[in-house]
C-alpha cells in the first residue's frame, strides 16, 4: 500500500472505503492480492453490468488484439465501429421504434453530457438549463453546472453558470407532483427562470440517491418540454444498459427523449466509451465543430457489439434482470419492515435499488461491515445516507441471495447496537398546503 501513499493523489475515494490492493476480477467477484474473494455490489458504479472479464467479450476482444485490429481510430470509419452500429441500430434502436445518429464524444459520461448541453443551446439558441435537485452528471464544469451535490459543486473553483434548479419527482413530498410547478415557471414571463434549450433528467438518480422517477411524472416531463419548445435530455449514463429492467431506463414510461447520453456499462467489458444519441432532425453539428481523441475506443466497439448481440438479441436477458429486481425489492421491503424502527425506506427500481437509512454515519457502519464480510458495496445520497446495491446484472440467484443476506445481517447488527434510529424529517405537510 506504501506506494499508492507516497505517489496517488489525496483525491482518491473508492480506494480509502475498500483499503485493498486488487489483482484479479471475474464475474461478481473481485479478489485483492492475498486471494481474498469479495463478492462486488459496486460494479465499477455501474460500468460493469455484464460482470468482470466477461468470457464471452474476453474471446471477442483478444481475437481482434491478435488480428492487429485496429486500436485508435479517431473518427475514422473502421471495421470495428461499423459493426457494433449495425447491432446497436438492428437490436436495439429497430426493436424499440426509436430513430437516433449516434455521436462519438470522449470516453467519459461528463464527455458525453458537455457534447449533449452543447448542442441543446446551439439548436435552440438559448443557454439556460433545467436540471434536477440531487441530479448528477458529472464533474467537469459544464456538467457540474447541471450537478446538485455541493461536495464536488465546491471544488469547482469558479462560479456554475447556465441552469436553473428543479425539484425532482418527489422532492417536495408524494403528493405534489412538481412538473406543475416547472409549467407555472416556463409559462409565467416573471419567474425568473429563462426559457430553457433543454431540461436534462435522470430516470433514476444514481449519486443522488436512488430516487426514481414515477412513469408519469416522466410522461408529464415530455409533455412539458413539448409544450414550450424544449429538448429532453435523458442522461442514460448509469440507469441504461438494462440496469432497470430494460435497456433504455426511460421505455417502460413510453417518452421518447430528443438526446439520450450513454456511457458506463455501454462498452460492456468496463472500457471507456461514451455516446449521445441525438434525433435526426436535431443533429445540427458542423463537421469537426465537436470532438476528442479518444473517441475511437475500436476496443470497446468490439465488446459493446458482443454484449449487444449477446444480451439484447430477444427479451430473455432483459426479462432475468426484471426477475431479479423483484427479488431485490421483497428482500430490501422485508429488511426495513423488520430493521431500523420504520425508519428505513427503499428506493429505487430494477437492479437500481437501495436503503434509505437517514443517516449517513448509520449507513457507512453498515457498508463498512459488510466489506469485513466480504461485501464491497458503496453509499449514495447527499448525505451518503443510502446504502446503493449496484451488482451486476448478470450474478448469479444464489449470490444475489448471499449479497442481500450480508448487507440484513449487517444492518441488524448495525440496527442492534443504536440506541435510536434517526426519522426522516418532513418539510412538508399536505394537509397545511392543502388548507
Amino acid at each position: 500500500m506504501k506506494i499508492f501513499e507516497e505517489i496517488e493523489s489525496e483525491v482518491q475515494s473508492y480506494a480509502r472505503s475498500f483499503p485493498r490492493v486488487f489483482n484479479k476480477a471475474q464475474g461478481e467477484f473481485l479478489y485483492d492480492e492475498e486471494g481474498n474473494q469479495y463478492l462486488d455490489f459496486l460494479a465499477g458504479a455501474g460500468t460493469l453490468n455484464y460482470g468482470h472479464n466477461n468470457p464471452v467479450f474476453k474471446e471477442k476482444l483478444l481475437e481482434y488484439i491478435h488480428e492487429d485490429g485496429i486500436t485508435h481510430g479517431l473518427d475514422l470509419h473502421t471495421k470495428a465501429k461499423g459493426e457494433f452500429l449495425e447491432s446497436f441500430n438492428e437490436k436495439i434502436l429497430k426493436p424499440r421504434n426509436l430513430e437516433y445518429v449516434m455521436q462519438f464524444t470522449g470516453p467519459t459520461g461528463t464527455n458525453a453530457v458537455e457534447a449533449a448541453l452543447k448542442l441543446a443551446r446551439n439548436i435552440k439558441g438559448r443557454e439556460n438549463i433545467i436540471a434536477f435537485t440531487n441530479g448528477f452528471h458529472g464533474v467537469s464544469l459544464g456538467s457540474l453546472s447541471a450537478t446538485g451535490n455541493s461536495h464536488h459543486r465546491g471544488a469547482a473553483g469558479v462560479s456554475l453558470s447556465g441552469t436553473s434548479r428543479m425539484p425532482y419527482d418527489g422532492y417536495l413530498g408524494d403528493h405534489i407532483d412538481t412538473t406543475i410547478y416547472l409549467d407555472k415557471v416556463l409559462t409565467d414571463s416573471s419567474s425568473g427562470i429563462d426559457k430553457p434549450a433543454a431540461v436534462i433528467v435522470e430516470t433514476v438518480q444514481g449519486e443522488g440517491g436512488i430516487n426514481a422517477a414515477s412513469f408519469e411524472w416522466l410522461r408529464n416531463l415530455e409533455k412539458i418540454c413539448r409544450k414550450h419548445d424544449v429538448l429532453l435530455i435523458v442522461d442514460d449514463i448509469q440507469a441504461g444498459c438494462g440496469r432497470t429492467g430494460t435497456y433504455f431506463s426511460f421505455e417502460e414510461a413510453g417518452i421518447y427523449p430528443d438526446i439520450i447520453t450513454m456511457s458506463k456499462s455501454l462498452g460492456g467489458y468496463g472500457l471507456p466509451f461514451a455516446v449521445v444519441l441525438i434525433r435526426p432532425e436535431l443533429d445540427h453539428w458542423k463537421p469537426g465543430e465537436h470532438n476528442g481523441t479518444f473517441r475511437g475506443n475500436n476496443f470497446a466497439f468490439v465488446t459493446a457489439k458482443a454484449a449487444i448481440d449477446h444480451y439484447w438479441a430477444d427479451n430473455q436477458f432483459s426479462e432475468q434482470v426484471k426477475t431479479k429486481g423483484e427479488y431485490v425489492s421483497r428482500r430490501l421491503n422485508t429488511i426495513v419492515d423488520q430493521y431500523g424502527d420504520g425508519n428505513f425506506t427503499t428506493r429505487g427500481r430494477g437492479m437500481f435499488q437501495g436503503i434509505n437509512c437517514v443517516n449517513g454515519e448509520l449507513a457507512e457502519k453498515i457498508t463498512r461491515s459488510a466489506f469485513k464480510q466480504g461485501l464491497i458495496i458503496e453509499t449514495s445520497g447527499a448525505d451518503d445516507q443510502v446504502v446503493k446495491l449496484l451488482c451486476p446484472l448478470i450474478i448469479s440467484e444464489e449470490n444475489l441471495t448471499r449479497g442481500i443476506d450480508i448487507i440484513e445481517n449487517t444492518i441488524r447488527e448495525v440496527c442492534a447496537k443504536e440506541d435510536s434510529i434517526p426519522a426522516q424529517k418532513k418539510y412538508f405537510n399536505v394537509k397545511r398546503l392543502a388548507s
